[in-house]
């Protein structure tokens, strides 16, 4: 403006030519725009001129405006082109901070250092870590749904102009990382160091590759990222959040007194249990993700080891420490992992999953594969769901339940598990499971082993047809044997010595099936008799080999208490088979109201009977006279005999069994889910076998390895260490434990596994070994 302009103009009438510079606020309130400046113009009245470009007074005086009454926020918002949720939250800034607060600095805000990226940069930065649009929204200043419109922009360019942006950036490998340097992190073992071996080489490094890959890498393929540092991730969890990364690289750095870095010690054991490859040939992958396929697996592994018996236990653990185990800046939580097992039950390849894992464990231990128990286990089920219910041993009760059958190696490891189809029995599950060992072991001779409730000579003639051996107890009453007959024998098996009184006899069964017996004597004079088909065997193994099946009662208690083997994976229920043979409901209604009815005519024929034996000769001689005295007793007698043979009649015309569809009158046929419990219990077989791996490598170099084993490979498991970076290797150093020979059995394990290096998944490091040598006080 080069002068002041004439009052006489900015407060004429509008002419037709200006009109269009007036905005009518309400009958009472207008405001007038001319040249630069605006007039509030209440009732005829100039209270207020201002220029355009000042913002902070048209903010106080819309405000103003509704303060006074003059306007609603409604008719302010309307003339000044904004929401009414703006004309809110300047009252209330007001209201907060005066006249100051309404007013806006121009470029950053001050206090703020002055970043190198621009605004757009620092809220993707901000979203890779992970941080709410709310802080996001804080941190930057601007409203929360400006920064989800921004994201929405951001977020949602094609996949192609994200690579095209992304193509100048060259990836760093997972393994790259600026460490500081730090004892027992040097390239080369250090001989005066006691924790690591002076013997121990360097691998060489491959031609032409990163100094950080191993000549012990394997098959697997490296995966990608972008980041450097291990605590910082935020580049790699954009690149998954645009859908440009399937799994996130393992970046270790060194650390002392990482919580849980024991839990490293079974790697080597994960990684040749093949679980990593069957899973990547079954499941390929689970989508774009931080957190993929591999990284899934080794946390849900690793907390199965830890004790971390649920996802929802993850609350009470820190996720940067178990990220440290991970190679993650974090690890995931609830939510998260249980969306990973959603996705990979939605895969629906839980049983391939097992048969792979079945068939690398008969690779690696097939002499163990001889004898095989199968045991059934029952998980009680306490929701509101009506499923099949079955009897519960430990409880004593019929209950809703769930019913698995695992069948287990000569060691007790187990193999694999089926989930049977309503709770069925041991006599139905056998012959698909024999078929199940049958393509995993081939041709070989096979026994197996099983309790009471597959006793059926039918299913026995079955199984010899099918080309196995059967080893079991002999159910029902038999003629016990004179004491005469029973031998001593003694034998040294699997390092074991035993004894056993044994009586050793041929049977022949209902249908003429002929079957060997070894009887065993208890010291209390209790006979257990045992059949098998095994003739070639001595009676003490025979014996021997049939005992050993507590060892699954023992593998059934000890996963129960450390792995929550019983525990719900989700709450979920799908469409059963309708046409399944069921129980008749109303055939055991009957049966339940006959026994009833027969135990009323048993306490009425004994209430008589006792009144025949009080029966005074003198004064009733005849059974006439007795009866006519006790007519009404008889009478009742011959009512509830009566009323059995009417229940009886009509239970004969009911089928003992009917469809599932027409037991359930009605409503829907349903069982709960078992794709997502069946990965459990594998994740969690997988873990138990590892650990039982540790346990035979740890036995030789621990006296009481058979009553404190587990109990030692648990301690090192959840122990402290330190993690050490190498250029080729992944260095764990274990604290002392609390005993000089519980420390020499650890340091003879982690010997053990550093004959027969492996590399972390993911990742080309060798794994290796050490437990620090204790500082003893002077």
């Amino acid at each position: 403006m080069t002068g002041p302009t004439p009052q006489e103009d900015l407060f004429s009438a509008p002419s037709e030519e200006s009109a269009e510079r007036v905005v009518a606020i309400n009958g009472r309130c207008q405001v007038r725009t001319r040249d630069g400046h605006r007039i509030m113009v209440v009732g005829g009245l100039p209270m207020a001129q201002f220029a355009i470009s000042d913002r902070m007074a048209e903010t106080y005086w819309a405000i103003t405006l509704v303060g006074q009454g003059w306007a609603d926020q409604k008719e302010v918002a309307a003339a000044f082109g904004c929401s009414t949720r703006t004309v809110r939250r300047a009252q209330d800034r007001f209201g907060e901070g005066g006249l100051a607060a309404l007013g806006r600095t121009s470029g950053y805000p001050e206090g703020q250092p002055r970043l190198g990226a621009a605004r757009v940069q620092r809220v993707n930065d901000l979203k890779a870590q992970g941080i709410s649009n709310r802080e996001i929204a804080h941190r930057i200043g601007v409203t929360e749904n400006a920064v989800r419109k921004l994201l929405r922009r951001l977020g949602w360019k094609p996949r192609e102009a994200v690579q095209a942006e992304l193509t100048g950036v060259e990836p760093a490998h997972p393994n790259l990382s600026a460490l500081a340097a730090a004892p027992l992190a040097s390239d080369s073992p250090d001989a005066s160091d006691p924790a690591i071996p002076a013997d121990s080489e360097p691998p060489a490094v491959v031609p032409g590759a990163h100094p950080n890959l191993s000549a012990f890498a394997s098959d697997e393929p490296l995966p990608f990222s972008s980041d450097t540092d291990p605590a910082d991730r935020r580049v790699d969890r954009l690149l998954a959040h645009l859908g440009l990364l399937d799994d996130a690289a393992p970046l270790f750095r060194d650390g002392e007194r990482v919580p849980h870095a024991g839990v490293l010690l079974a790697m080597p054991a994960l990684v040749r249990s093949g679980v990593f490859e069957c899973a990547r040939d079954l499941y390929g992958g689970i989508g774009p993700a931080f957190y993929g396929l591999r990284t899934s697996l080794v946390t849900l592994l690793l907390l199965a080891l830890l004790r971390i018996k649920r996802p929802e236990a993850l609350k009470e653990h820190a996720p940067c420490d178990l990220g440290r185990l991970l190679g993650l800046d974090r690890a995931p939580e609830v939510k998260t992992l249980r969306r990973k097992l959603a996705r990979l039950a939605e895969a629906g390849c839980a049983v391939a999953f097992g048969r792979a894992l079945a068939q690398r464990r008969v690779q690696m231990h097939g002499a163990a594969m001889g004898f095989l128990y199968v045991d059934g286990h029952v998980r009680a089920y306490h929701g509101k769901h009506p499923i099949p219910g079955t009897h519960v041993a430990r409880l004593h009760a019929a209950m809703s339940a769930t019913s698995d059958y695992w069948v287990g190696d000569k060691t007790g490891d187990p193999l694999f598990v089926v989930t049977a189809k309503a709770n069925a029995g041991m006599v139905k599950m056998l012959p698909p499971i024999l078929q199940e060992v049958r393509a995993l072991v081939g041709e070989r001779r096979v026994t197996i082993v099983f309790d009471r409730g597959g006793w059926s000579p039918s299913l026995f003639r079955q199984i010899i047809a099918d080309g196995f051996d059967l080893l079991t107890y002999r159910k029902g009453r038999f003629k016990p044997l004179p004491v005469k007959r029973f031998h001593q024998r003694r034998a040294v098996l699997d390092g074991r010595t035993v004894r056993y009184a044994l009586a050793d006899q041929g049977v022949r069964l209902k249908g003429g099936l002929r079957l060997r017996q070894v009887t065993m004597l208890c010291d209390s004079g209790h006979q257990t008799p045992i059949l098998t088909s095994r003739r070639d065997l001595k009676d003490i193994e025979v014996a021997y080999r049939m005992f050993e099946r507590w060892r699954q009662e023992n593998f059934f208690k000890y996963l129960r208490e450390e792995y929550a083997l019983d525990a719900l994976a989700d709450y979920q229920v799908e469409e059963a088979d309708p046409d399944r043979d069921v129980p008749n409901p109303r055939w055991q209604a009957a049966d339940r109201a006959l026994r009833k009815a027969r135990a009323e005519a048993g306490k009425l024929a004994t209430q008589l009977g006792f009144a025949a034996q009080a029966n005074s000769e003198g004064r009733r001689p005849t059974m006439r006279g007795f009866k006519i005295a006790n007519a009404a007793q008889g009478r009742q007698l011959r009512d509830a005999q009566q009323r059995c043979r009417q229940i009886e009649t009509f239970r004969a015309k009911l089928p003992r069994r009917v469809p599932a569809v027409e037991a359930a009158d009605g409503q829907p046929v349903i069982e709960l889910a078992a794709e997502r419990k069946h990965l459990t219990n594998l994740i969690k077989m997988v873990a138990y076998q590892a650990e039982s791996e540790l346990l035979g490598l740890i036995a030789p170099h621990y006296a009481r390895a058979r009553e404190e084993g587990r109990t030692l490979v648990q301690s090192a498991l959840a122990s402290p260490g330190d993690i050490a970076l190498t250029d080729t290797e992944l260095r764990v150093i274990l604290a002392p434990f609390s005993s000089p020979h519980r420390t020499l059995a650890v340091t003879a394990l982690c010997d053990e596994l550093n004959r027969h290096p492996v590399c972390f998944p993911g990742t080309r490091l060798r794994l290796r070994f050490a437990v620090r040598t204790p500082v003893l006080a002077e």
